[in-house]
């Protein structure tokens, strides 16, 4: 094979991966920080995205991309004509179908050989547990501070992170909680505002600006499961769009 030459192919290939998937991960492995035991790490890994809207678009496509072996999708929403401006899995003839179902349908096209599995479910103080449970990471896609504080409360429980993403207008903010002993949300966010200031629908949001949150999300999400330093632990990072500023904020 090109990408290895013979005994590189032989070896690689005690582990499992095809040659397909060699190649199909090629440029993760050539990288020193990832490797083959990396991609390893992610074909094992298994992941639950909450929210597949705007943030849990560009999470959910670049975690299938990377191979991560067992995504888990929570959403009870269907699409609607004015996700479209920003939730880049879905078409117009998507409008009105199950969210976590086209979701699901879409990355499956990209890389049929992973693993989803779909709640069709609101996240709630009853469930969050038993679908937790299942999974080593949680990355919060909503857009509500009652889901954070149910998705931390679970990630905290279960000893597992959870990657947190939020926009509104032209802002965007990213950190890990619970990871290695580290803050959690609650910590940050000791209690919840009487207004919500993430109200996309109320307050509007840039189309692009979940992009570029959700990829940096799932940068986190990788750097976890790879073990690459820098992860965003007791850390706030922020963007402001409009003047591609950005900040961390120790806490």
């Amino acid at each position: 094979m090109k990408l290895f030459g013979k005994i590189g192919t032989a070896f690689y290939n005690k582990l499992n991966f095809t040659n397909m998937d060699l190649e199909r991960y090629n440029r993760h492995i050539i990288l020193p920080e990832i490797g083959i035991d990396g991609q390893t790490k992610l074909s094992k890994a298994k992941v639950l995205v909450v929210g597949a809207g705007g943030l849990g678009s560009p999470v959910l496509t670049y975690l299938t991309a990377s191979g991560i072996g067992n995504i888990g999708i929570v959403d009870d929403d269907v699409v609607s004509l004015s996700n479209l401006q920003r939730q880049i899995l879905y078409k117009t003839c998507d409008v009105n179908q199950i969210k976590a179902e086209k979701a699901k349908e879409r990355l499956l096209e990209n890389n049929p050989d992973i693993k989803i599995d779909i709640y069709n479910t609101r996240i709630t103080s009853e469930n969050a547990i038993t679908i937790a449970k299942n999974y080593d990471i949680i990355v919060d896609c909503t857009d509500n501070y009652d889901s954070r504080y149910i998705i931390d409360t679970a990630s905290k429980e279960l000893n597992i992170p959870m990657v947190y993403g939020s926009i509104s207008k032209f802002s965007g903010q990213v950190a890990v909680f619970n990871y290695k002993g580290g803050k959690s949300y609650k910590d940050l966010f000791e209690e919840k505002p009487e207004i919500d200031e993430n109200d996309a629908s109320r307050l509007g949001v840039l189309g692009v600006l979940p992009g570029i949150i959700g990829a940096i999300q799932a940068n986190e999400v990788i750097k976890i499961i790879v073990e690459i330093s820098g992860v965003l632990t007791n850390t706030l990072f922020l963007l402001n769009s409009k003047t591609m500023e950005t900040k961390q904020i120790r806490f």
